[in-house]
C-alpha cells in the first residue's frame, strides 16, 4: 500500500489548500482485489475466489455544514461540487460518479445525511483490472455509514456499492469486485456463492511464492459488447437446457451430460461457452481443496487450465494476454499463469517462486515490448484486509 505517512500528507496538504479542516476527518482505505480462479462464473450464479490486495483507495472525509458535496481526486487531480439535492450522473464515466452513485443509493434508502468534503488518493493501478472502481464505491459507503452512523451492515454496503455501479456508472457489473473489496481478509481468499452470497475464508499460504500481475497495458474494444454476447450465450445454453429439465435457472445448475443431451448437437458454439463456465465451476470447487492441502502446483495447473477455456473456448482473450501466457508455461518458476478479469486486456495473474520474480521481469519485459508494441507493467502483490479505518 501507499506509505501511509505520505498519503496523510497528501490530505493533510489537500485539505488545507481547500480549508476543509475539521476535526471529525475519517480516513478510509478500501482496496483492489483479484481474483485466482473462477471468471466469468459470477453472473451465471456459480463461484468466485477473489482477495482482496495490499493496494488500496484511500479517501478522507469531513463532514459539512450545509448540504454541499465536495470532492478531489488527487490522481486526476480533478475537482467537482454538487449538493445533496443535484445529484445526477456525470457524462464519459467520470469519476466522481463512483462516489455520487453511493450517495445516491443511501438517498434512495433514505437515510440521513449532510453535505460532506472528500478527498481521494489511490495506488490501485487504473484499467489494469484491480477494481479500483469497486474499491472507490466501498470506501465511500463505509466512510459515510461510520460518519453518520447510519447502522448499515457490511454485505448490504456491498450490495449499495454494486447497485451505484449498475445505476450511476451503467455498468452491469457481477457482485465479486465489492465483495472481495468490503470483506477481504489478509493470507485468506474468498468462496463466495455468487447465488446466495454465502462465502467462507480459504487459507492462501504461497510460502516462497508471490502472485505477480503482468498488465497488457491493452484494452480492446470489443470488452464490453463482447461481454453482452457472452451472457446470451449463456442464457441461451440455460434456456435449452431448461426446456427438457425441471429446475435449471442458471449454468450453476447444469451438468456436462445435460449440455451433451440439449445443447452441443443443436447449438455447438453455445455448448462450448456453456461447457466453459460448466467446468470453470467445477475447478474452482477442486481449487479450493488443493488449498486447504497447500498444493500449489495443482492451482497454478488449473489456473492454466483456466486460460485454455477462457481463451480458446471462451474467446475473452487477445493476442497480448496469450503472449504473456505462453511465455511463462515452460518457466519451472512459474506454477500458473491466466488472464484475470472479463477479458481483452487487463492483467495476467502468476504464481511465481519469489527469488525468481526480478529475473522474469527482466526477460519479458522487452520480449513483450519487442513482440507487441506495448509496454509491460508488472505488480508484485500479497493479500490484505477489506475496507477499514485508518483514522478517526
Amino acid at each position: 500500500m501507499l506509505a501511509i505517512v505520505q498519503t496523510m500528507l497528501d490530505f493533510h496538504l489537500i485539505f488545507s489548500k481547500n480549508n476543509w479542516f475539521s476535526n471529525e476527518t475519517l480516513v478510509i482505505a478500501s482496496p483492489g482485489r483479484i481474483n485466482i480462479i473462477g471468471e466469468h462464473t459470477d453472473y451465471n450464479d456459480g463461484f468466485v475466489l477473489p482477495a482482496a490486495v495490499d493496494k488500496a483507495v484511500y479517501l478522507a472525509i469531513a463532514p459539512r455544514n450545509d448540504d454541499e458535496i465536495h470532492l478531489y481526486a488527487h490522481d486526476f487531480e480533478g475537482s467537482y461540487q454538487t449538493s445533496l439535492d443535484a445529484i445526477a450522473p456525470l457524462p464519459d464515466s467520470h469519476w466522481a460518479n463512483y462516489i455520487l452513485g453511493v450517495v445516491a443509493q443511501l438517498q434512495k434508502a433514505d437515510y440521513p445525511l449532510k453535505g460532506f468534503n472528500a478527498a481521494m488518493v489511490s495506488d490501485v493501478p487504473i484499467g489494469a483490472g484491480l477494481s479500483s472502481s469497486a474499491a472507490v464505491e466501498c470506501a465511500t459507503v463505509f466512510a459515510l455509514n461510520h460518519l453518520y452512523q447510519l447502522g448499515i451492515d457490511k454485505i448490504t454496503m456491498v450490495q449499495m456499492a454494486q447497485k451505484a455501479e449498475h445505476e450511476f456508472v451503467g455498468v452491469m457489473c457481477g457482485i465479486m469486485d465489492m465483495f472481495a473489496s468490503m470483506m477481504g481478509k489478509k493470507d485468506h481468499v474468498i468462496k463466495l456463492d455468487c447465488r446466495s452470497l454465502a462465502y467462507e475464508y480459504v487459507p492462501l499460504n504461497l510460502g516462497n511464492y508471490k502472485l505477480v500481475l503482468l498488465n497488457t497495458n491493452v484494452k480492446h474494444s470489443l470488452a464490453s459488447s463482447a461481454y453482452n454476447t457472452r451472457r446470451q450465450e449463456c442464457e441461451k445454453a440455460v434456456q435449452l437446457v431448461a426446456e427438457e429439465e425441471p429446475g435449471i435457472t442458471a449454468l450453476r445448475d447444469v451438468n456436462t451430460a445435460m449440455l451433451d443431451a440439449y445443447v452441443k448437437p443443436a447449438h455447438p458454439l453455445i455448448d462450448k461457452r456453456a461447457r466453459f463456465v460448466v467446468e470453470e465451476i467445477a475447478r474452482l470447487q477442486t481449487a479450493c481443496e488443493k488449498l486447504q492441502q497447500g498444493d500449489l502446483h495443482s492451482l497454478g495447473q488449473l489456473m492454466t487450465a483456466t486460460h485454455n477455456g477462457l481463451s480458446r473456448d471462451y474467446e475473452v482473450s487477445c493476442r497480448e494476454l496469450d503472449w504473456l501466457a505462453d511465455f511463462v508455461k515452460e518457466n519451472p518458476a512459474v506454477l500458473g499463469s491466466r488472464m484475470m478479469g472479463g477479458g481483452f486486456g487487463g492483467c495476467t495473474i502468476n504464481i511465481v517462486a519469489q527469488n525468481a520474480i526480478d529475473d522474469l521481469v527482466a526477460s519479458i519485459t522487452p520480449a513483450y515490448e519487442a513482440a507487441n508494441g506495448l509496454p509491460l507493467s508488472h505488480y508484485v502483490v500479497t493479500t490484505g484486509d477489506g475496507t477499514n479505518i485508518v483514522q478517526g
